[in-house]
């Protein structure tokens, strides 16, 4: 793999793992059809809550930051 390529993919983790540390829990929305008469439609929206562990955003953190380094060590 590239050297260039190295640090790209750490920079990523890097900038995930931050983003999962700052907003740990994330909330979506889905609109189901629920019944359908005629042109009557009843829907309903379900949100469904996910939580990131500290440890997985950590971890990606680190790892992007060791990404990082090897890249910039194998440089130099």
């Amino acid at each position: 793999m590239a050297k260039n390529g190295l640090t790209m993919i750490g920079a990523i983790l890097a900038v995930l793992g931050l983003i999962g540390l700052a907003v740990p829990y994330f909330t979506t929305q889905e609109t189901k059809e629920v019944a359908r008469i005629g042109d009557l439609k009843l829907q309903a929206t379900e949100q469904k809550t996910y939580s990131i562990p500290p440890l997985v955003a950590g971890g990606a953190l680190l790892v992007g930051v060791v990404l990082i380094g090897a890249s910039v060590y194998r440089r130099g």
